[in-house]
């Protein structure tokens, strides 16, 4: 704490010091991520409950919230177990019923004694002609009714927190948070017309209707502002901290990937052979590399990641690529093996399916440096993986692991070049806004003689044909892929569903292409197909 401002300090103290939350409600609260008064400030409200005071429950289409100001005339307690109590109370123009269940009479009577005039307010319905309140959400009298927000705000909840809690809770720390200098570009704050960070902050908790709750308020714009300001900043200073930080150079002959190029029947794009450059040129620098490989599936991102691995093998060290999923691991093992193996290069892939004595020699060779490349799914990450020297980490997907796991695969050699790859077709400005920490290099183009992708809608009165074709296809040796939204039926979306099915059989043109289903159950196709 001590490299943060005091005047924040109190900010970033124990739940527990906050009035109304012990050590019990300060776990629950700590179940989703709130750990400080801090995370509690910070923690919005979701939507809201209008609470303003009515002259009576006809001022509202039922089933509504209702605010009213009655006066109780009866008490109906519940001669039988399991039934309910029934408090019969009048406002200004009707009467109607507030029940309990499972209530206490001698409480009741005490909160709602015949004759008081109190303030309740809760959700009303319609029972046979008669209005109920079923449990209030407040009783109070009427010298206490201030405390009912016109606007009620309502926040996320977890296991053992209500909105009482939260309400209490947010207000506590809103007390906590000082008045500070402005961070905001001047001009910047008085051309969106932003209020202080104090002021928003506060408004935020205090909405007045659902319009407040708009991310279009300029209180929410504000704090969403401050978001990812702090975000970009805490990326810069990453940044320069890895740029400051020590590497590895690795700067390879070019004698492995001479030799995989000559093998392969293309020349590779002039996008690829750019990022290979990019990626060459960080790792030949004594600063350790960070960069992200950006491009559409079919860009020739393995190549290039390949590439960069043989850097790291012909200037003496290892390198591995890790995938989030076992399948993809092994269509990499596929797809560079022959090409590391016209290298004189051992390529090995490691899964959580290894056990027993192969697991064991894989992992010997592997700190032996008998292995040059590794690719791996999430077993890479267990501690018995040694190497004998890693230079290069390559992961596929960078949406799948998070910076920790970068970090933590990194760490498995002394100074680890890393390169993160993703099809994902992102802008640059938002690739730099995501991935700030990182240099880009971007695929832009695909390698020549590609096939041309042809889009189609059909009717789902034409599913015959639809089969037919890929029956014709599959004939021919290609391969084809079925996508549905929906693995089942759902009841609020009318997509595509693969849904098992027990009485649905397969159409006839399902069953002349495979030769029918041996199986009870048949995976069906639902309307519309697109």
């Amino acid at each position: 704490m001590s490299g943060r401002p005091e005047i924040l300090w109190p900010l970033f103290g124990d739940l527990t010091g906050l009035d109304g939350i012990g050590p019990k409600t300060a776990a629950h609260l700590e179940n989703v991520a709130i750990k400080t008064p801090r995370d509690l400030l910070f923690t919005l409200p979701q939507s809201g409950v209008d609470r303003h005071r009515r002259r009576s429950i006809r001022d509202v289409t039922p089933p509504a919230t209702v605010t009213v100001e009655v006066e109780v005339t009866g008490h109906t307690p519940n001669r039988q177990k399991g039934r309910p109590y029934r408090v019969t109370v009048e406002d200004a123009e009707t009467s109607f019923q507030i029940v309990f269940f499972h209530a206490r009479g001698d409480y009741l009577t005490k909160i709602l004694p015949v004759g008081s005039r109190r303030i309740v307010s809760g959700k009303i319905e319609f029972f046979d002609g008669v209005g109920q309140m079923v449990h209030p959400d407040h009783v109070l009298s009427a010298d206490d009714a201030d405390s009912i927000p016109a606007f009620e705000p309502v926040y996320p909840l977890t296991a053992g927190i209500t909105q009482k809690l939260m309400f209490k809770g947010s207000r506590a720390a809103l007390s906590l948070s000082p008045v500070l200098p402005e961070w905001i570009d001047p001009a910047l704050k008085a051309r969106e017309n932003w209020p202080d960070w104090r002021d928003a902050v506060e408004t935020a908790h205090n909405p007045q209707s659902t319009t407040d709750l708009s991310p279009f308020d300029k209180s929410r714009q504000r704090l969403a502002y401050d978001e990812v300001l702090a975000h970009q900043l805490t990326l810069a200073l990453a940044r320069a901290q890895v740029r400051r930080g020590k590497g590895q150079v690795n700067r390879g002959n070019g004698a492995l990937r001479s030799k995989v190029l000559a093998t392969l029947p293309y020349r590779p794009t002039n996008a690829q052979l750019r990022s290979i450059d990019e990626i060459a040129d960080d790792m030949g620098h004594g600063a350790r590399m960070n960069r992200l490989l950006q491009g559409d599936v079919g860009s020739g991102k393995t190549l290039v990641a390949l590439m960069a691995l043989l850097i790291a093998v012909e200037a003496g060290g290892q390198g591995v690529m890790m995938a989030p999923t076992e399948i993809l691991a092994r269509q990499h093992l596929e797809g560079l093996r022959p090409l590391a193996e016209s290298a004189g290069v051992v390529l090995e892939i490691l899964t959580g399916r290894d056990k027993g004595n192969e697991r064991k020699a894989k992992l010997a060779a592997l700190k032996n440096g008998d292995i040059g490349i590794l690719v791996g799914t999430h077993a890479v990450f267990q501690k018995d993986v040694e190497f004998a020297d890693l230079r290069l980490a390559v992961i596929d997907e960078q949406h799948r692991f998070g910076v920790a796991q970068r970090m933590e695969l990194g760490a498995k050699g002394t100074a680890v070049d890393v390169l993160v790859m993703t099809a994902t077709p992102i802008p640059r400005s938002l690739a730099l806004a995501q991935y700030g920490d990182m240099d880009v290099s971007v695929l832009d183009e695909k390698p020549p003689g590609r096939t041309p992708v042809q889009t189609a809608l059909v009717s789902t009165q034409r599913m015959d044909e639809v089969v037919d074709r890929l029956r014709r296809a599959v004939a021919e040796g290609r391969q084809a892929y079925w996508v549905c939204p929906l693995v089942e039926e759902s009841e609020v979306s009318d997509m595509t569903a693969a849904e098992p099915s027990t009485t649905t059989k397969p159409s006839a043109a399902c069953a002349s292409s495979c030769g029918g289903c041996s199986r009870r159950s048949w995976w069906r196709i639902r309307a519309p197909f697109t």
